[in-house]
């Protein structure tokens, strides 16, 4: 008995592999099939049309490479030192030149004894950001600065969770930086109230699904 049920165990299994053969044509097995069709799919899918029009800069953050927008030409007053060629005690008078720029500027990130301007902004080399331990960050890598203190929403973004993609999912890998969402002066989003229930289209919806019941 023993025997009869490995012989049939045995020509079952044959069986099964001669008829997934035939009905999968090249394919032995649904995962090969799978495996196979996935492959042109994920081959061909591409960010690089959607990206052409715009200027990234590539970045490598540990195990993560992927490109950023570049931040210095977006800047319409960069590069800084083409003002502030004077130090900032002769700038901030209103006495000089009749010109004042910036001073209209809030901040509203930290309290004014955890932050003020020199915390971020380095008043002896004005092209660069300052990092906590006075170390120069280029603008173009502002997100550097935002993770000495946020840290982890940084690796959140690093790895892909935090933040918008510039075109999508698709590779490429294009990461909207710390700054294209959030303005470093006043960081938080503003509060709004939820989207309206639309209590009218459930109604609706309700009386449309009563009717069919009818007929």
């Amino acid at each position: 008995m023993k025997n009869r049920n490995l012989t049939f165990y045995l020509l079952t299994l044959v069986a099964m592999s001669l008829l997934s053969c035939k009905n999968e044509g090249e394919y032995h097995s649904i995962t090969d099939k799978i495996e196979a069709k996935q492959k042109p799919y994920h081959g061909n899918l591409s960010s690089e049309e959607l990206l052409a029009d715009t200027d990234l800069i590539t970045v490598k953050e540990g195990e993560f490479t992927f490109l950023i927008p570049e931040r210095k030409g977006q800047i319409k007053s960069y590069a800084c030192i083409e003002c502030h060629s004077k130090p900032l005690e002769q700038m901030s008078n209103s006495s000089f030149d009749g010109k004042r720029a910036h001073w209209d500027i809030k901040i509203n990130h930290a309290s004014i004894e955890t932050m003020d301007c020199a915390t971020c902004h380095n008043p002896k080399n004005m092209n660069n950001l300052n990092s906590l331990t006075g170390k120069d960050i280029d603008f173009n890598l502002s997100y550097k600065l935002c993770a000495q203190c946020h840290s982890s929403q940084f690796e959140d973004w690093k790895g892909g969770a935090h933040g918008k993609k510039v075109a999508g999912w698709a590779p490429p890998r294009a990461s909207m930086t710390c700054v294209n969402c959030h303005n470093p002066h006043n960081p938080s989003f503003d509060k709004r109230w939820p989207v309206q229930f639309n209590t009218q289209k459930v109604i609706e919806r309700q009386e449309g699904l009563d009717g069919a019941e009818e007929h």
